[in-house]
């Protein structure tokens, strides 16, 4: 395995995620209803359907096309703040790969922090506002961290799976700040975050697509 990402490295990364959500989507749902509108999950299983329908009509040229089509896909289809975070987030990853063929580790670590970026951009949450901010920042941070040190990819997505999911669990302990949660107030301690969750999926759909572990 080589550290480079092309376009169909992308696609198997969006056909794992859509894998992980579908046979997820009853947990996100619960996970939601205790907090949130009980929607996370279909929406996030009818949004990423969507996204492999409009990726398997035609082959994207690069990975930016592909990205964007997925961004585009996800703002039109998902309902809630779900998917103006997750749409503006592929979008934002989008720009942040240019004309580029083909992505080196550096190079998608770029795009994914240009993805943090925009969830920040659109949802305003910064850590401890038990959103999907407090998994997918710790990720982000540790990905860069890895590379840093000499990890390969390989190793290094499965350091920022770990830290996505730490994020995740400490979302549980969190009162919320932001969106419907935050109605909640001290009553939403005790609950993990949805939006937590299916972020984590996210990055374990990478490290598992993206290095082609099982």
């Amino acid at each position: 395995m080589t550290d480079t990402v092309d376009t169909a490295a992308l696609t198997a990364w969006l056909q794992e995620f859509a894998g992980l959500i579908s046979a997820g989507k009853d947990l996100l749902t619960r996970l939601d209803s205790a907090i949130g509108d009980a929607d996370h999950g279909v929406n996030m299983d009818r949004g990423m359907t969507a996204v492999l329908a409009a990726t398997r009509d035609e082959t994207a040229a690069t990975p930016a096309d592909l990205l964007k089509r997925t961004g585009m896909t996800l703002v039109s289809r998902v309902g809630g703040a779900s998917g103006p975070l997750y749409g503006t987030a592929f979008l934002r990853m989008a720009a942040a790969a240019g004309d580029a063929a083909t992505l080196d580790a550096r190079g998608f670590a770029k795009v994914l922090r240009a993805g943090l970026d925009g969830v920040v951009a659109r949802g305003k949450a910064q850590a401890g506002d038990k959103t999907m901010y407090d998994a997918l920042a710790p990720a982000v941070d540790a990905l860069d961290t890895a590379l840093d040190a000499g990890q390969p990819l390989r190793e290094a997505l499965r350091t920022a799976v770990r830290a996505a999911e730490e994020g995740r669990d400490a979302t549980t302990g969190m009162i919320a700040r932001k969106g419907r949660a935050s109605y909640l107030g001290e009553r939403s301690v005790g609950h993990q975050d949805p939006g937590a969750t299916s972020v984590t999926l996210l990055l374990t759909a990478a490290a598992t697509a993206l290095t082609g572990e099982d």
